[in-house]
């Protein structure tokens, strides 16, 4: 693989501080908690995907709310959260079903409750990023179709009992990536969280997939592949990433003592582009703004991390 040696070393450099400012804030530093002006102005995500703040609500909310579920339950719930990705419409399904289990599923009584959020002026989906939004299932409303791919799931095809059996994430991912409505970059992000709960663990480390953020990122951060994918790419920054950061004179603050894992490792290459769109703007892509100015959120975020990573950060 051929590099682009400065936005090489940029990736190293903005996972550091990115985290660096994690744990600023962690520790009720005053702002700015970082002396770099793109980090002040524009909204990044955490060198880990686990800190980000949707992340933090469903490990908290969905998955270990001090309730007891079943594993086919436990997978429900998180597709269905990650499937609107959004905090407030997961509130509001529990507001009016007391909560959220296969037992009380049924097509029609989610789309109403969907339904009734939208009439009172509710955005149902988060804008992170845009879910698939054809008539697949033949139906004109984009949550419409959703359901009925829950439905389909879970009450037709019974894919629980597969995730549950399957022996490696990937084997996860690819029961997943065949239904409607759900790419390569969705399966992904779905196996990973489903891998935060208890149902599956899998190791971090085992396989991964680059979202159209990351292969910009990539593509910015290196010249020629030279005959890798960028999968491989993607490994190969995480397993050695002790060794860049050694290279570099950084002191990256792991999580806890976590290392980056590959999704983190993916997600970082997404950061970096619209990291690069400031910073080094004559390497253009089709994205040249940052959307997101960073704006401070009311409320100290207390974190959780899955019981099985023994994460303590203090």
């Amino acid at each position: 693989m051929k590099k682009r040696e400065k936005i090489f070393d940029l990736y190293w450099y903005f996972a550091a501080e990115r985290q660096n400012i994690f744990y600023k804030k962690l520790n009720g530093e005053e702002s700015p908690w970082t002396d770099d002006l793109i980090l002040q102005e524009y909204k990044f995500c955490n060198s880990y995907r686990a800190s980000d703040r949707v992340s933090q609500y469903l490990i908290k909310n969905v998955i270990y709310n001090g309730k007891k579920y079943s594993d086919e339950d436990m997978i429900f719930r998180i597709i269905l959260f990650k499937i609107f990705n959004k905090e407030s419409t997961w509130d509001y399904l529990i507001e009016k079903l007391g909560d959220v289990t296969l037992s009380n599923f049924s097509f029609k009584k989610y789309c109403d409750i969907l339904e009734s959020a939208r009439n009172e002026g509710l955005k149902i989906y988060t804008d992170a990023y845009m879910s698939c939004a054809n008539k697949a299932f033949g139906f004109d409303k984009k949550h419409e179709n959703h359901i009925a791919l829950l439905e389909k799931m879970f009450i037709k095809d019974r894919m629980q009992d597969k995730i549950i059996n399957s022996k490696s994430m990937e084997e996860a991912f690819n029961i997943i990536k065949d239904y409607e409505l759900i790419g390569n970059f969705m399966a992904y992000q779905l196996v990973t969280d489903i891998n935060y709960s208890e149902v599956t663990d899998f190791s971090e480390r085992e396989f991964t997939v680059a979202g159209p953020g990351s292969e910009r990122g990539i593509k910015k951060c290196f010249i020629d592949l030279e005959g890798m994918s960028k999968e491989d790419i993607i490994k190969w920054m995480c397993d050695h990433q002790e060794e860049e950061f050694k290279r570099l004179g950084i002191d990256f603050k792991t999580l806890g003592g976590r290392h980056l894992q590959y999704i983190d490792c993916q997600n970082l290459f997404c950061e970096l582009d619209k990291y690069c769109r400031q910073a080094v703007p004559e390497l253009k892509s089709n994205r040249t703004k940052i959307k997101k100015k960073y704006v401070p959120k009311s409320g100290k975020i207390e974190y959780m991390y899955p019981p099985k990573w023994n994460i303590k950060l203090l």
